[in-house]
């Protein structure tokens, strides 16, 4: 159900946690993998042999900043040269917290350009090819912060409302594509919780020094805010789902946002 093979995958922001473990996930089921990100050359072979060894064909880095639209437009083209895009993974994003007072201005516009921006702009280059060839699957990393807001991350909460309606806008217009037996072209968006990334470490270890080095209460303490579980999501779990939704058998699943957040959205 899940047989990827022939086919390419870009992942935006794969060089570490959820883009990673999305960039093994397609490539384990047969998909060469464009992996993309600002890493170090060290970085990036490492992230391209992890993809490999867990079972892709072939797996290439692809360098763009993705707050410069014209360097994703260089990126975008050297990718679809070296295969054409039938998967993209939009993952790549930053966070910073502050009041909405004291949000700095170029700190706004670099989130709506690297976590809102850049996904409109690897959609617009990849989705009319998907739709000529009648199979096309966009999955837009977004966040709970897509579905609900918090507190001082204003421009993080916009860009990913923001990519949710981006999401839904594509899927409408690209719905009739293709059919069942092509696999069709969908769009559709995964809104994780509280997920197991190096990002969140040192709040768990904050916590976890508070319920005296217990490592699992720290996590029950800092997650029991906002996510009933309790526990973190891994990435591998994110990745397993990025994959069913990619699969021919999803042909009619497009237009969603599906929480992996412990029944965060929903209380």
């Amino acid at each position: 159900m899940t047989d990827l093979t022939g086919k390419t995958a870009l992942v935006t922001g794969s060089v570490q946690g959820i883009g990673l473990a999305i960039a093994k996930a397609l490539g384990g089921a047969g998909a060469r993998v464009a992996v993309h990100g600002l890493a170090s050359e060290a970085d990036a072979e490492a992230a391209c042999a992890a993809v490999v060894e867990a079972g892709a064909p072939e797996a290439k880095f692809f360098e763009g900043d993705a707050a410069d639209p014209e360097a994703l437009g260089v990126m975008m083209a050297a990718v679809e040269a070296w295969g054409p895009v039938d998967i993209l993974v939009n993952n790549a994003g930053i966070q910073h917290t502050a009041p909405l007072a004291q949000m700095p201005k170029e700190t706004w516009a670099k989130i709506i350009d690297i976590n809102l921006s850049a996904a409109f702009h690897t959609m617009q280059a990849a989705m009319p090819g998907m739709a000529a060839r009648g199979y096309g699957r966009v999955v837009n990393i977004a966040s709970v912060h897509g579905l609900v807001a918090s507190k001082n991350k204003a421009p993080y909460v916009a860009a990913k409302f923001g990519l949710v309606g981006l999401s839904r806008v594509a899927a409408l217009e690209y719905a009739g594509e293709g059919d069942a037996g092509s696999g069709g072209v969908t769009v559709n968006c995964i809104a994780p919780g509280w997920t197991e990334t190096a990002i969140i470490q040192p709040q768990i270890e904050a916590r976890a020094e508070a319920e005296g080095g217990d490592r699992a209460a720290g996590i029950a303490s800092l997650l029991s805010e906002k996510q009933p579980s309790k526990r973190l999501s891994d990435p591998s779990e994110i990745g397993a789902l990025a994959l069913w939704l990619c699969a021919p058998v999803a042909h009619n699943v497009t237009g969603t946002t599906i929480p992996v957040d412990g029944g965060w959205t929903a209380q």
